[in-house]
C-alpha cells in the first residue's frame, strides 16, 4: 500500500507539487494523470524515492520511504519514460546483470519474466536493434526483476504502434492483479481501459482523485447527440429544440454539404425515436445520429483548464 501524506516538493522558489495527499491499496491498478507540468513526474519521483519530498510523508506498507530507504525501495519497481537501458548489449545479459545486482537468480528470473513480459523471441538481439516496442518490454522486465509490491509506470505505451500497444496493455493488466500499479500518460483511453480510479494533479495539486466512472458523473459534460443533417438551419434549431428532453441546439459545422449539430439533453434519457420522428415530421434528412456519453477527456479538461484559470488570477 502506498499513503502519500501532505507532500511538497520545492525547487528553489518554485513549488512543483503542493500538499499532494492519497493513498493507494494492494492490487488497484490507479491512473495518474496531469498535464505538462503538472507535477506527476515529480510525484513519481518522490513516491520512488529518488527525490525526498520538501514537506509531507510517503509511506511504503506503513514503512516511511525517508527512514528506510532501502526497505521501502525493494518493494517497488518503476519504469521511467526513457527507459535507461545499455544499447550495447544483448537482451539476456543486460537482464543477468540487472538480476545480479539485485540479488536474484538470473536462471529463474530470466525464465520468468521471459515469459510474462514475451522477450523469447528478443533474448538473443542486441538492445539497440530492438524495436521501441520490445525495447519497453525489456524496460519492463528490469522494473520486475526484484519481483516488487509496486509497479509505476512512466508513459508505458508511448511511441508504440497499435499492436504493441495492446500487447503491452495485457502484460499490465496481468500484472495489476497481484501488484498495485501507477501508470502515467497522457493517453486518456489508456486510462479507461487500464485503471479503476485516476488521479489528477493540476499545477502541482491535486484536483481529482476517485473512481473514473465517479468522475465521470461528477464532471464530464452534458450528454448530448451529434446529427449529420440536410436542410434549412432555423427549421431545424426550432424543431429539435421543441422536444421536451433537448436543453439546447447549436450548430457545429458544414461539412460536405451536410450540417453537423449538437443536441444537449437535460438528463440521462433515450431520446433518439423522438428525434427521428421529429426530423421525418419536419422533412429534414437524416444521415446519421450518434450519442456523446461523458468521457474522461471532458473531466481532464474541465479540472485542469479551471485550475490554470485560477491560477492565471
Amino acid at each position: 500500500m502506498i499513503e502519500v501524506s501532505h507532500v511538497s516538493r520545492n525547487f528553489g522558489d518554485f513549488r512543483a507539487v503542493n500538499d499532494v495527499s492519497f493513498s493507494i491499496p494492494t492490487g488497484q491498478i490507479v491512473g495518474l494523470l496531469g498535464p505538462n507540468g503538472a507535477g506527476k513526474t515529480t510525484t513519481m519521483r518522490m513516491i520512488t524515492g529518488f527525490l525526498s519530498p520538501s514537506e509531507g510523508s510517503i509511506l511504503i506498507d506503513g514503512v516511511n520511504i525517508a527512514e528506510k530507504p532501502v526497505e521501502s525501495k525493494q518493494k517497488i519497481g518503476y519504469m521511467p519514460e526513457s527507459a535507461p537501458l545499455y544499447g550495447d548489449m544483448i537482451v539476456e545479459d543486460y537482464l543477468r546483470y540487472i538480476a545480479e545486482i539485485h540479488g536474484q537468480d538470473p536462471e529463474s528470473k530470466l525464465e520468468l519474466l521471459c515469459k510474462e513480459c514475451g522477450l523469447k523471441e528478443v533474448m538473443s538481439k542486441n538492445i539497440s536493434e530492438l524495436s521501441r516496442g520490445n525495447r519497453q518490454r525489456v524496460a519492463l522486465a528490469h522494473a520486475l526483476m526484484n519481483d516488487p509490491e509496486i509497479l509505476i509506470l512512466d508513459e508505458p505505451t508511448s511511441g508504440l504502434d497499435p499492436n504493441q500497444v495492446e500487447d503491452v496493455r495485457a502484460i499490465i493488466r496481468e500484472i495489476g492483479k497481484t501488484r498495485t500499479v501507477i501508470v502515467s500518460t497522457h493517453i486518456l483511453s489508456e486510462v479507461e481501459t487500464l485503471c479503476s480510479r485516476a488521479i489528477i494533479i493540476s499545477g502541482g495539486k491535486l484536483v481529482a482523485d476517485s473512481p473514473i466512472e465517479e468522475l465521470k458523473d461528477r464532471f464530464g459534460h452534458d450528454i448530448n447527440v451529434k446529427l449529420l443533417l440536410d436542410g434549412d438551419e432555423e427549421k431545424i434549431t426550432s424543431a429539435l429544440g421543441k422536444i421536451d428532453s433537448v436543453a439546447s441546439v447549436k450548430k457545429l459545422a458544414e461539412t460536405e454539404g451536410h450540417l453537423l449539430f449538437s443536441v444537449s439533453l437535460k438528463e440521462e434519457k433515450e431520446v433518439r425515436p423522438a428525434i427521428a420522428k421529429t426530423l421525418c415530421e419536419n422533412g429534414i434528412d437524416l444521415y446519421e445520429m450518434t450519442i456523446q456519453k461523458n468521457s474522461l477527456e471532458d473531466v481532464f479538461h474541465a479540472l485542469t483548464a479551471a485550475t490554470a484559470e485560477s491560477e492565471a488570477k
